[in-house]
């Protein structure tokens, strides 16, 4: 080929025992001859004589970082995070205000103001696969933080000075709770909603750049090389899902008292400051930040493995012109910022854009593509499933958000002489978040130890199933709780007062399926969080991380989806019969709502087992070389010339293949 080769043959089986075109799983593996060149050139065309190979951390300026011990580590992470705490509070907090905002000072209907919430949410988390990607492609996790949370910052700006100046709202004379519900208010002209959503949805766009990127940029401050990596990343997830809670928290009982107090545009004002000092205790440990090169348009990576797979469909594994599969020498990969992957079994008809026959001298990236670059696009495959079970606790997330709250005015907030405002009864999932958090490693992690054997207590896939089933318990209690406070009501003569609280029924009793759907975003979402980041390729973590926000995301569609199903299916013909999603919650039927969750929430486990099942953990430094840096030593420039293929055999576990 004209250039430096080195064949390096799998350790497991000869080429000529199978290497049929056959992708049955019953198949044997295929033999593999890795064709190792250094006449490849990288997707964006640069070559590799200088710089940093694989994932070494390196600096701002993108040079290796000389001493590792005065970059990275906790102190790094307490900056990264403060600025998810801002974030996650300005998110919660209009979240949980928005809607009365729209309800009580824009006049519209509280249906469409939950509705138009709920797209806002989803939007903000289905986009974060943006921010993921112009993070993996081009500026980085740091930049691409630093830039986006500006943007979150004058989004913030924006909707204080709406709740600040009368120009921007409707006027408000002569409208009191009776002309709301008859809808008797002036509503708000089309210029007035259009600026409210312009400036509601950069904030979401803010937040799609930041989401993706902070929890990622938290854990690449952490050495992988390290004895204690694994121990440390774990608790780092815990912690940074701590630091959401606690803005969620503050989100739920500060801002709603400064709301309460001194009005919706101290309220959201305090939003914009926090975001503000966030954004100055960001920038402020730069220094201290370890970063990783962004890799090149991954969409781009996965184009051409799509491009030529397709070229080569017709070519046989078993053909005289088949050399081998092609792969760079060396520790380095085609791929800047990311280690070699070793060659797996799934998806084979991808192996044909990294089938090298004899007329391919390496050097086009769209008609013959490395193994690294294939088995990238195999994995965002293969995790595609286990996020995608997690849509449904989202769903219940966004219906607990809006409709617990309608169950709230319900009820009696007292608490002894204290009352307790309505839009606070979300702090409890908080709540019972932060202590499950605090007892995690004292109580949790022992316990399960023993029943496991993990080490961590539960695999990731465990703690992402354990979260699903203790969400089911959260929607079916809700239903049976929803049918008593119902019945209640009618029998006590409630039942065309519903923004009328029933002074003898309290509403601490949806601290029940507050804590326990609590509990279950601890272990789904936390555990899904560590799973993504550890599954992810190397240069592509940010998309890998952006997969739960788009989860997310997807999950307040679905709600907004479902509602507006459910309300058509269940509106009678008749003008007396109101639909399960009334906004009259005593004639409505938001048990049998509750219990259409639950089903639908079975059938979702169901999945999630059947998926878990069947996944098959990535396995970690599966190329190894003889010359693996020390963890306070960078990476050397030069290409090692014993790169050999270390093949493990996979263990098996409860969820998924170890």
């Amino acid at each position: 080929m004209g250039s430096k080769e080195r064949e390096i043959k799998s350790p497991e089986v000869q080429l000529g025992e199978n290497n049929s075109d056959s992708g049955k799983r019953g198949s044997k593996k295929l033999g593999i001859y890795f064709i190792e060149s250094d006449s490849r050139r990288t997707p964006l065309g640069r070559g590799y004589s200088g710089g940093v190979g694989g994932a070494t951390p390196v600096n701002i300026h993108g040079k290796p970082i000389r001493d590792m011990s005065k970059t990275g580590g906790w102190i790094a992470a307490l900056f990264i995070f403060g600025n998810e705490m801002a974030e996650r509070m300005a998110y919660f907090g209009l979240s949980v205000n928005m809607v009365a905002f729209m309800f009580y000072v824009m006049h519209r209907p509280f249906s469409s103001s939950a509705n138009a919430v709920n797209n806002f949410l989803g939007i903000s988390q289905a986009s974060s696969v943006l921010g993921g990607f112009i993070a993996d492609a081009y500026l980085g996790r740091y930049w691409t933080i630093a830039i986006f949370t500006t943007i979150y910052l004058a989004g913030l700006t924006g909707i204080t000075l709406l709740a600040t100046m009368k120009v921007f709202v409707p006027n408000q004379d002569g409208c009191d709770q009776i002309a709301l519900l008859l809808g008797n208010c002036e509503p708000a002209k089309s210029w007035q909603m259009t600026y409210l959503y312009t400036v509601l949805y950069v904030t979401g766009f803010g937040a799609a750049g930041i989401r993706p990127c902070v929890s990622s940029f938290g854990a690449d401050q952490f050495d992988e090389r390290s004895r204690n990596y694994r121990s440390h990343l774990d608790r780092f997830f815990n912690f940074f899902y701590l630091s959401v809670t606690v803005g969620a928290i503050v989100a739920f009982t500060a801002v709603v008292y400064i709301q309460i107090k001194h009005g919706w545009g101290a309220a959201f004002g305090s939003l914009a400051i926090a975001m503000g000092l966030s954004n100055m205790l960001f920038f402020a440990g730069t220094p201290l930040y370890r970063h990783r090169l962004p890799g090149g348009s991954p969409l781009t990576r996965v184009a051409q493995v799509l491009v030529a797979a397709f070229r080569k469909r017709n070519a046989s594994f078993q053909s005289s012109e088949f050399v081998g599969l092609y792969e760079l020498p060396g520790k380095r990969s085609a791929i800047k910022g990311s280690n070699k992957i070793a060659h797996t079994d799934d998806f084979r008809c991808l192996d044909k854009a990294a089938l090298q026959l004899k007329e391919d001298d390496g050097t086009n990236p769209w008609r013959l593509c490395t193994v690294t670059q294939v088995e990238e696009v195999k994995i965002l495959l293969k995790l595609i499933p286990i996020p995608s079970c997690t849509i449904m606790i989202n769903v219940i997330l966004t219906e607990f958000l809006t409709l617990s709250v309608q169950q709230a005015y319900t009820l009696n907030t007292h608490m002894g002489h204290l009352k307790l405002p309505v839009t606070c009864m979300p702090v409890f999932p908080g709540l019972s978040i932060f202590l499950l958090l605090s007892l995690y490693y004292s109580v949790f992690v022992p316990i399960s130890r023993r029943i496991t054997g993990n080490p961590h207590g539960a695999s990731q896939l465990q703690r992402v199933g354990i979260g699903l089933a203790v969400s089911i318990l959260s929607v079916a209690w809700a239903g049976v709780f929803e049918r008593y406070r119902r019945t209640y009501a009618i029998q006590h003569e409630y039942e065309a007062s519903f923004l009328t609280p029933m002074p003898d029924l309290s509403a601490y009793w949806l601290l029940i399926q507050y804590c326990l759907i609590g509990i279950a975003e601890v272990f789904c979402i936390v555990g899904l969080l560590e799973f993504l980041y550890e599954e992810a390729p190397d240069a592509m973590r940010s998309i890998g991380s952006a997969y739960a926000a788009v989860a997310g995301g997807l999950g307040c569609f679905a709600a907004s989806i479902l509602n507006t199903i459910v309300k058509s299916v269940t509106r009678g013909k008749g003008e007396r019969r109101e639909s399960w999603l009334s906004q009259n919650i005593n004639t409505g039927r938001f048990d049998y709502f509750y219990w259409l969750l639950t089903i639908m929430s079975v059938i979702n486990f169901a999945a999630f087992l059947y998926a878990a099942n069947r996944y098959q953990y990535r396995m970690k430094d599966e190329i190894q070389t003889t010359d693996r840096p020390s963890e306070n030593e960078p990476e050397s420039d030069h290409t090692s010339t014993n790169a050999s293929d270390a093949i493990r055999t996979p263990k098996l576990s409860v969820f998924g293949r170890e």
